[in-house]
């Protein structure tokens, strides 16, 4: 994928969520749909074993149980590797399932790959995005340029989870 082929998509709450089917971390191919019937957190993520999406990562992990509980389901979207991820998922511990995005189509499809702003230049790259997917595969929330820190809290409080 070129920048040229980056187009600025914003998904909003009634879309329909882009459909997937990615290696996770174990090669295993996960799809969107076999989540229907139950609401869905997808998460696009810049870069596994960097700091700001360990935090994000082990964050989710806390929160899995509880997200779990409420019917919502987590996926974790990044451009890296699935060996890469396996790494990310053992050195932390995580047990959210991470899918890999290498040629970054799925992630351009959410609206998560394209111009953004980096240490004050203007890049193209991951730009971290939270969707929550609803039990028919409809976007109900959506949510560009998050923080890393404190976003899983906020997406709680958000859900009415606490």
């Amino acid at each position: 994928m070129t920048e040229t082929d980056v187009a600025p998509v914003r998904l909003a709450p009634g879309d329909p969520a882009p459909e997937f089917s990615l290696p996770d971390a174990d090669g295993n191919t996960v799809s969107l749909t076999d989540h229907r019937g139950r609401r869905v957190i997808v998460y696009c993520y810049p870069a596994a074993l960097t700091p700001g999406c360990t935090t994000q990562a082990v964050d989710f992990t806390a929160a899995a149980g509880d997200l779990a509980e409420a019917g919502l389901d987590i996926i974790g979207i990044s451009p890296d590797p699935p060996e890469q991820l396996h790494t990310f998922r053992e050195k932390e511990s995580l047990n959210i399932t991470l899918v890999s995005d290498q040629d970054k189509s799925v992630l351009a499809a959410y609206g998560a790959y394209g111009p953004k702003k980096l240490y004050g230049k203007e890049v193209v790259g991951v730009i971290r995005s939270t969707f929550v997917v609803d039990a028919d595969g409809r976007i109900e929330k959506a949510s560009y340029n998050v923080k890393a820190t404190g976003h899983v809290a906020k997406l709680r409080r958000d859900l009415g989870l606490g």
